[in-house]
């Protein structure tokens, strides 16, 4: 808007070399201004009806790309936090899964030394039961032993001395040979 102040003082001007120069070149002061006037009211129209727009359009562009970069940066900073937690929960996991491993071991280690405590108990128990009924048999082949020999016994005498001692002396010579062959 400062050049029409200028052109309108320059064609004011009468023998100047703006004057010169416009009529060498065939101007025509009334169409240039009218022109200059057409070409400030396109540029004000572009400026607010196409420009405006497509540099609000473009900003708000820029504006979404930058807050999409700090959303992707925020993001990463949140996946790389998350990884971070996944690695520490899988370390405790880790570490609870050797600690169970470890509590099973040991119980299985008490349950299997309980059971080899309860087999040596078992097998004793065996033996005892066995020398129990081994002596059981003893004391009665050795009571049968006693019986058979008095029977023998009193057989032997019966026949040395016949038919002279009764019944009751025989049963005393049994019991006398057998308390000499315990001892």
């Amino acid at each position: 808007m400062n050049l029409y102040p200028i052109l309108a003082a320059a064609a004011a001007e009468s023998g100047g070399p703006v004057k010169v120069i416009a009529e060498q070149f065939g101007v025509k002061w009334q169409l240039l201004i009218s022109q200059i006037i057409l070409f400030v009211i396109v540029a004000l129209a572009l400026k607010k009806f196409a420009y405006g727009p497509i540099l609000e359009m473009l900003e708000q562009r820029r504006t979404r790309i930058a807050e999409s970069l700090a959303n992707a940066d925020k993001i990463k900073a949140e996946l790389a936090n998350a990884q971070a937690k996944t690695q520490e929960l899988i370390g405790q996991a880790s570490q609870q899964a050797t600690k169970i491993i470890e509590e099973a071991r040991a119980a299985a280690a008490k349950v299997a030394e309980a059971e080899r405590q309860k087999a040596i108990a078992d097998a004793a128990s065996i033996i005892v039961k066995a020398k129990q009924s081994n002596d059981a048999e003893l004391a009665r082949m050795k009571g049968e032993l006693r019986q058979e020999f008095g029977r023998l016994v009193v057989a032997a005498a019966s026949r040395a001395t016949g038919d002279i001692l009764n019944a009751d002396q025989k049963g005393r010579l049994a019991d006398n040979a057998v308390r000499q062959l315990a001892a």
